[in-house]
Parts: C-alpha cells; sequence; structure tokens
C-alpha cells in the first residue's frame, strides 16, 4: 500500500493537522483511536484519502482530502470524531495546529513535474 494519497483531480479541500504529542505510554489510548479515527473517515461522505507521519519526538502531521467544505463540516461534527478531538485536547497533545485549504493545483513527480 502506498504511503500517498491518491492522485486527486483539483479543486478539493486539504485539512491539515500537526501536532506534538505529549509524553504517554503506549496504553493512553492513543493509537487505537488514531486508526479508528483513519478508518471512520474513510467511510465519512466526501472523504478522498490521507497521509499521516509522526516522529520519535512525537511530531505529526495528517493531511486529509475531502471532495468540498461541507464534507469537511460533516467529518468535524461526526460523534466519536469529536470524542478523539476532546481526548486530544485533554490528554494527548502539548499543542495542535488545524489548518484547512482548498488546493487548486496539484502534481506528482518527479514525472509530473
Amino acid at each position: 500500500m502506498s504511503r500517498f494519497a491518491p492522485h486527486l483531480a483539483p479543486p478539493y479541500h486539504a485539512v491539515i493537522f500537526t501536532s506534538l504529542r505529549r509524553d504517554g505510554a503506549p496504553e493512553d489510548g492513543y493509537d487505537a483511536m488514531a486508526e479508528e479515527m483513519a478508518q471512520r473517515a474513510a467511510r465519512q461522505p466526501g472523504y478522498l484519502g490521507h497521509e499521516s507521519s509522526r516522529d520519535a519526538d512525537g511530531f505529526g502531521i495528517t493531511v486529509s482530502y475531502w471532495r468540498d467544505a461541507e464534507a469537511v463540516s460533516g467529518w468535524k461534527q461526526e460523534a466519536r470524531h469529536l470524542l478523539a478531538q476532546r481526548l486530544g485536547r485533554d490528554r494527548w497533545y502539548h499543542h495542535y495546529v488545524l489548518r484547512v485549504a482548498c488546493v487548486e493545483r496539484a502534481y506528482d513527480g518527479p514525472e509530473g513535474r
């Protein structure tokens, strides 16, 4: 399986979630919730794919891709995702930044340049 989301024809929306984890025990529930969120997002209307990475220091970035702003809003309000957001604020993240952008141009490569 590719670590890249499928190549998509713009326009579409990207939700860019950058975070720094608090120090936590492996059994703090974070990994299980992250996996559940990836599976739930994939079933959400308007979901197009995602890419995610986290380094050994706990700094991570996840970019999810959505058909339109309505799909982004739908995902933000999904019940189990609301719980994950609360747990993230209360338990898992030292700091995070969320950005929503409209992708107007995309290419891949090196041959796509």
